[in-house]
């Protein structure tokens, strides 16, 4: 569910409000009015106040919540890759939120499943209907993207040392697995045809963007070239 931004509070608005203080060296009060008067919506865009929550403490000392973080990097990574849709970052955010604890990316719900492969996932899907369907479908787009945005270099790791499936597979097959989800009356009743419908059909550029958040900053190091442009392989395109 994209619903990262519904659970912002307190600890958030602090540490927006700290990252204000900082970029515009104003007092509290007046980052108190700014924040008013733009919005945190507003506020959040401002590629300055992503800098500063990296770089600042959040007025606690232990750095900014980890949910704020993510929602910030993910919008920025999406504007620079030309997607300008608050929904689909907060989508993507959720995703990293899940995905990141650990073990939700291989299972379905809490039915302790074990989906090695995408083609696992396709033959469950094949043998469901109804709300397991739609939850298989939509799974499969999610670890796709997880796969290809997060860990981009082992896709094309693997694709060089055992000439296993590239991007383009990927690319397509989550693509696929967000559209069909998106025409479930489930999606319907949830609100979220829209949502998964924009993340089958902009999935190549959501995942360039979740490269850029993976290479910046969950493994930051020196680019290597040779894999920066394998991994390109699908990026110009289209869903299918």
């Amino acid at each position: 569910m994209p619903n990262v931004r519904a659970g912002f509070g307190a600890p958030e608005i602090e540490s927006a409000l700290v990252a204000l203080r900082v970029v515009h060296d104003e007092s509290e009060a007046q980052a108190e009015a700014r924040l008013a008067r733009e919005g945190l919506d507003d506020v959040l865009d401002d590629p300055r106040v992503l800098n500063e929550l990296l770089a600042g403490d959040g007025g606690a000392g232990d750095g900014p919540p980890l949910a704020l973080l993510l929602y910030v990097a993910a919008r920025h990574a999406l504007l620079e890759g030309g997607v300008d849709d608050r929904v689909l970052s907060d989508y993507v955010a959720a995703l990293l939120v899940d995905y990141g604890r650990g073990e939700r990316g291989p299972c379905v719900e809490d039915d302790g499943c074990r989906h090695s492969y995408l083609t696992d996932l396709l033959a469950q899907i094949q043998a469901s209907s109804g709300h397991r369907e739609f939850l298989l479908q939509a799974h499969m787009g999610d670890v796709a993207l997880w796969l290809t945005g997060v860990f981009p270099d082992r896709v094309t790791m693997r694709v060089q040392r055992r000439g296993a499936p590239g991007m383009d597979y990927f690319q397509s097959l989550g693509a696929a697995g967000y559209r069909a989800a998106a025409r479930s009356r489930v999606a319907a009743a949830h609100g979220l045809d829209d949502v998964l419908h924009r993340c089958g059909r902009l999935f190549p550029a959501v995942r360039t963007s979740l490269n850029r958040i993976s290479d910046r900053y969950i493994f930051p190091r020196a680019p290597d070239p040779i894999e920066r442009l394998l991994r390109q392989t699908g990026d110009s395109a289209p869903a299918p």
